[in-house]
């Protein structure tokens, strides 16, 4: 899987948007009641946005996959995170409980098409005997999380939860600059199975 032109993309994708997506985590809380001046029963209806976006998405994805390029459909979750980082990193700025909830919207709804998207492509790609070893190690990704919860309480108790969330809109931009650099956004449809 590491020397494979589909799928280390997406593993070293997935394994640094976990990595954005915990330091955010770990930043925002604090960010939404301290500096945008959030109640906590709105800071949780801003994450219960983030769920939804995640349902809706799921809901969608069947129709984006029959209607856009396979490819595009991959790009659009790291392309989706970024921006919805970007749109929490704004509330330093303009600290709005509609911003936050957007952001959150689409960091759960572009990510989703990306699982199954990606999910779809390694099970394609990979030969069956092969399937459950390279599923493992794409588990891997997902131990990226406590990485990014550290760097995250690291970073926000040093400096700030703003800055933060800026790194944490940094680390989303590598992450989507990975996929779109690959091959990954130039497929058409989704490869034969083996």
């Amino acid at each position: 899987m590491l020397t494979h032109a589909l799928l280390f993309p997406v593993f070293l994708t997935q394994f640094i948007f976990n990595v954005a997506f915990f330091i955010l985590y770990a930043a925002y809380i604090p960010h939404a009641l301290n500096t945008m001046g959030l109640s906590a029963s709105e800071v949780g209806i801003t994450l219960g946005i983030y769920g939804v976006g995640m349902v809706i998405g799921a809901l969608c994805a069947a129709r984006v996959m029959r209607n856009l390029p396979f490819g595009l459909v991959i790009a659009i979750g790291p392309v989706t995170g970024f921006i919805g980082s970007l749109l929490v990193v704004l509330t330093i700025w303009a600290p709005l409980f509609a911003l936050a909830s957007l952001g959150l919207f689409l960091l759960g709804a572009g990510p989703i098409l990306w699982v199954i998207s990606t999910t779809t492509l390694r099970q394609t790609v990979t030969p069956p005997a092969l399937l459950g070893r390279v599923s493992a190690i794409n588990i891997v990704a997902y131990g990226a999380r406590p990485i990014g919860a550290a760097i995250g309480a690291a970073i926000g108790g040093l400096y700030g939860a703003e800055v933060c969330l800026i790194l944490a809109g940094l680390t989303f931009a590598l992450q989507a600059a990975v996929v779109l650099r690959s091959r990954l956004p130039r497929l058409i449809e989704q490869p034969a199975a083996l």
